[in-house]
């Protein structure tokens, strides 16, 4: 099974910030235990690589990729680390390109019509759609998916359990983009139990 098709089977990419590295087993372990057997292992903190590399390394069979890739040189750290996918908050071509030479999957994100029409111009047709709620959530991506019919994307930025489900009925959505099954504090204080509960409830 491909990279894009496991996110579209398990439909919820948790977006992970972790700020210790040696949690980064048992928070996989957690989440793939509820269900979900993919994360978005962000770069926001130091701690990023080095856990995207020991999920990697531990769970060949989990499904790890780089959040918030904003360079090239991202792209090769975090594919050297192990990540299969790389995912942005905006659309960069060097990013695009470089994830391809490397065999990984980019993930960039749009916000607006323009910007969709230029991913697919760069032959990228699932897009992360970010933030989603602040450009109009699932009516945002009912109106771009008229016009870009073949395009899927992953809502991403306001996105809770309590709305999931409505952005999942779209067919314009191949996935949907999340922390609250797996949140910093969650993860600081290990409290996997939480974790594995809230990603069964999907």
């Amino acid at each position: 099974m491909s990279t894009l098709e496991t996110i579209t089977r398990v439909g919820i990419v948790p977006v992970v910030t972790i700020d210790d590295p040696a949690r980064a087993v048992d928070l996989a372990s957690a989440l793939a235990a509820g269900g979900i057997d993919c994360a978005e292992i962000t770069l926001r903190t130091p701690a990023g690589l080095a856990a995207i590399a020991a999920i990697a390394e531990a769970l060949p069979n989990f499904t790890v990729g780089a959040g918030t890739v904003l360079t090239a040189d991202d792209v090769t750290r975090v594919t050297d680390a192990g990540a299969r996918f790389v995912v942005s908050p905006g659309f960069d071509d060097e990013v695009v390109d470089h994830a391809r030479e490397l065999g990984v999957l980019p993930v960039p994100g749009v916000a607006t019509a323009t910007e969709v029409q230029r991913a697919l111009r760069a032959g990228v047709d699932h897009l992360k759609l970010f933030p989603a709620a602040q450009l109009g959530g699932r009516a945002m991506i009912d109106a771009l998916a008229a016009p870009f019919a073949t395009v899927r994307f992953l809502p991403s930025g306001g996105v809770s359990a309590a709305n999931m489900a409505h952005y999942r009925e779209s067919p314009a959505v191949f996935a949907v983009s999340g922390s609250w099954m797996a949140t910093r504090a969650m993860i600081a204080a290990g409290d996997w139990a939480t974790i594995t509960r809230l990603s069964a409830e999907r």
